[in-house]
């Protein structure tokens, strides 16, 4: 795989580790984490809620959010790196993610494992993220409000190796640019 790989899905669906997992297979590639741009903003963080309105800080940094690790990847790419993103893009916010990549080729990879595996994944690891948020409520806005863009896996059960097989094997029906 080469340009930019989107790796998406809810929180502890596995992106993180799979996602790691994937640049390390590459040849060349850098890991970019979205979450980190959320934490560099030190004072006046505003976090994304269910409640978060479509015109509100947490919205405004969200999409910046979005912008920052879209240019990060476009960097990376421009440098020779597969850039392998990694961050909760969902609901309309992924098409708008796609036209923020300028790489091509870009591929989009859906991590969607059942909310129950996901709710025992949360439980089990030492970060926590959810707060605000429940697992069958951002489950529902994945499944039901997000578009069938790229390589949807249902990761349920798999071990990172397979995932990262899947993945490697569905580039083709990954590529969405």
């Amino acid at each position: 795989m080469d340009g930019v790989v989107l790796i998406t899905g809810v929180m502890a669906s596995g992106k993180s580790t799979v996602a790691q997992a994937l640049a390390e297979r590459l040849p060349r590639a850098a890991h970019v984490r979205g979450d980190a741009f959320r934490r560099m903003i030190v004072s006046g963080r505003a976090e994304y809620t269910p409640d978060a309105g479509p015109d509100g800080e947490a919205r405004a940094q969200l999409l910046l959010r979005h912008r920052q690790s879209a240019a990060a990847a476009d960097a990376y790419a421009a440098a020779g790196f597969t850039a392998v993103v990694q961050d909760v893009v969902l609901g309309a916010d992924l098409t708008a993610y796609v036209r923020l990549v300028r790489t091509r080729p870009l591929h989009v990879v859906v991590l969607a494992p059942p909310a129950e595996e996901v709710a025992r994944r949360e439980a089990d690891r030492a970060k926590t993220g959810y707060g605000a948020w429940t697992v069958r409520r951002l489950d529902e806005e994945l499944r039901t409000r997000t578009p069938r863009l790229g390589l949807w896996l249902d990761t349920g059960g798999w071990s990172v190796e397979r995932t990262v097989a899947a993945i490697l094997a569905g580039r083709e029906r990954a590529r969405v640019a």
